[in-house]
């Protein structure tokens, strides 16, 4: 194919849907499941209530149960509806405040009138807490369950087929359930024109137009860091015209991006940066949780430690527990706790195994990491697979030395290896569990690592913390990257 020849677009990719249809059909099986589990989690609060009340009368229930048919509105209200483009953490901080901020209105104006004598505080205290868990998890399983069809989501035109905006159709091609198709690529510069990634580049930046009216597009996503501002500013003002939704990504990476705020600075436009992390208040917001998770896990996961403990002592000699060196907040060293999973002299094991094996020796010391360890028991095996081991950091945590969600522990040798990056990481504490373990967690490279722990303290909030605890759980029961 010649520089200037353009591929055709493959119309029943961009046209096969109506975008009005694609809203539509998305916004109707959000609703239709909201419903479903709102009025789910409020039979769940009554049947689990009544369990501990002598008599608990159920036609209050019934007359105020309509009421369920309210949160759509709010969530409409939200922006949840169809939510296309928003993020799992965006999405369950908006969820969270309009489902709190619903039950809350619901509970005042029940408990001013004679209707709320009948009612109990607990059940509307139980039911809040499955609607705020249940609602965003199945948002989350329908958006994956649904991104593999083709009405779900929007076409989206992206402006720039740099490495910007290459990397944007990847992210977006990645993550499907975000509901933002790329359906074409446009760019001034010939040369580009082709195909990436199944995306055709095709056509000029001016032809933005004639696709949003031919197709009935959207959206666009300018994605032209390195070109003019006369440049910049043409295309989003041409773009503003024709598309409901245009996306600017900057040439800001490294920094904040998911709590940024935009600022107008009588009529020069900024942003304002929240690194909440770094924030006092901040921190003793997270400490709080740490407290209440930590005390209630323990709680509950203590007949687990007796368990674990015997069978450590029952297949080999040696402690139970192993404390290793690691970095903390500030740089200030402690001793990390563990079940202990390894063999005794588990150093010398190493370098014998090292010794036989030369060619693991280069991956060894790259990531400190071996898929076939040599120096672990068989209870260790299941230990590091289930990440069992780490089960007694809960005490790092109740002491402040760590905690639940935050970057990964070192040890003093591994400074060199983050470099700059190392000052920013210091700053808070190390956590049991962070973004690079449910991100890959071993599988991930070192400097991926690094980068997603700075992401992680530039872009904290309660939310992401939950949304970082919720996919443990799931990275532990499927194992993914353990070993």
């Amino acid at each position: 194919m010649s520089a200037t020849a353009r591929p055709s677009i493959a119309e029943p990719a961009v046209a096969q849907v109506d975008q009005r249809k694609r809203s539509a059909a998305a916004i109707a099986a959000l609703v239709l499941t909201d419903l479903v589990v709102l009025s789910s989690s409020a039979v769940l609060a009554w049947v689990f209530r009544s369990w501990f009340a002598i008599a608990l009368d159920v036609e209050p229930y019934v007359a105020l149960f309509p009421a369920v048919l309210l949160f759509p509105t709010v969530y409409t209200l939200a922006g949840l509806y169809p939510g296309f483009g928003l993020g799992p953490i965006e999405e369950l901080r908006r969820l969270s405040y309009a489902t709190s901020l619903l039950f809350l209105v619901l509970a005042a104006g029940s408990f001013m009138f004679k209707g709320g004598q009948g009612l109990s505080r607990g059940l509307f205290l139980i039911a809040w807490v499955l609607s705020l868990a249940s609602v965003w998890l199945a948002r989350t399983f329908l958006r994956k369950a649904l991104s593999r069809y083709p009405w779900w989501g929007f076409s989206v035109v992206v402006l720039g087929a740099g490495k910007t905006g290459r990397m944007v159709v990847e992210l977006l091609l990645q993550r499907p359930e975000l509901g933002l198709k790329p359906c074409v690529i446009l760019d001034d510069d010939h040369s580009k024109w082709g195909d990436f990634a199944g995306v055709p580049i095709c056509g000029g930046i001016d032809e933005s137009t004639r696709f949003a009216e031919q197709y009935g597009l959207r959206y666009a996503i300018v994605a032209m860091p390195g070109a003019s501002r006369q440049v910049l500013l043409n295309t989003l003002e041409k773009s503003s015209y024709v598309f409901q939704h245009v996306l600017i990504i900057p040439d800001l990476f490294g920094l904040s991006s998911l709590w940024v705020s935009t600022r107008d600075l009588n009529g020069v436009l900024g942003l304002e940066l929240h690194e909440r992390l770094l924030l006092p208040h901040c921190r003793q917001v997270k400490r709080v949780l740490d407290l209440v998770l930590v005390l209630t896990g323990g709680i509950l996961s203590a007949p687990v430690f007796f368990l674990i403990a015997l069978l450590i002592k029952l297949e080999s000699k040696g402690p139970v527990f192993y404390r290793h060196h690691r970095l903390g907040q500030r740089g200030q060293a402690f001793k990390a706790w563990k079940f202990r999973s390894m063999v005794q002299d588990a150093d010398q094991v190493l370098d014998v195994y090292l010794d036989k094996h030369p060619e693991l020796r280069a991956s060894w010391e790259e990531d400190q990491k071996l898929k076939d360890d040599p120096r672990l028991t068989a209870v260790g095996r299941v230990l590091r697979r289930t990440s069992l081991d780490e089960l007694p950091q809960l005490w790092n945590v109740l002491k402040g030395e760590m905690s639940l969600v935050g970057p990964r522990p070192i040890v003093e040798d591994e400074v060199m290896r983050y470099g700059q990056r190392y000052s920013l990481l210091s700053r808070v504490l190390p956590g049991m569990t962070g973004l690079w373990q449910v991100s890959g967690r071993n599988d991930v490279t070192y400097s991926q690592r690094v980068q997603l722990d700075s992401y992680y303290v530039l872009n904290w909030s309660v939310w992401l913390d939950v949304y970082i605890l919720v996919l443990t759980i799931k990275v532990v029961l499927k194992g993914d990257g353990a070993y």
